[in-house]
């Protein structure tokens, strides 16, 4: 039981000192996706399958966010005529890549996985919306 109360103890702390850096990110993330008005996705995507993964991932990148706002967001972007290899590609980067969060991921689990996990999480988000759109198009 002693072991169980120190591993507790360890835990709180490792969380309060963590405290700081996940506030900075969470505030990074609210203003990066309060600046870039949603309309202006359109403009970005211009119909070239790679280039518009390419982007939609890096967009998703940086403006990292939560799976629920997800799906409310892709659906504008498809509303606005964004094609649907671009808003998968997004959605997929926008889950699993954190480029505005790397800095507190590095601090939390090393700097070389934080690394490694955000460029496999990249590449993956666009051969993921590969997969999809061409498993949709068999089904």
């Amino acid at each position: 039981m002693n072991r169980y109360k120190e591993s507790i103890i360890k835990a709180g702390r490792a969380l309060w000192n963590s405290t700081p850096v996940l506030l900075g990110v969470i505030l990074l993330v609210s203003i990066a996706n309060t600046f870039i008005p949603k309309s202006s996705y359109k403009i970005l995507f211009q119909g070239n399958y790679l280039l518009d993964a390419l982007i939609g991932s890096g967009l998703g990148s940086i403006l990292a966010g939560n799976p629920i706002t997800s799906y409310v967001l892709g659906g504008e972007m498809l509303a606005q005529g964004v094609g649907l290899l671009a808003v998968t590609a997004f959605l997929v980067a926008w889950v699993t890549v954190g480029i505005v969060q790397l800095p507190a991921e590095s601090v939390l689990l090393g700097k070389r996985f934080a690394v490694s996990r955000n460029i496999t999480a990249f590449v993956f988000s666009i051969i993921v919306a590969g997969l999809t759109i061409l498993g949709l198009k068999l089904i």
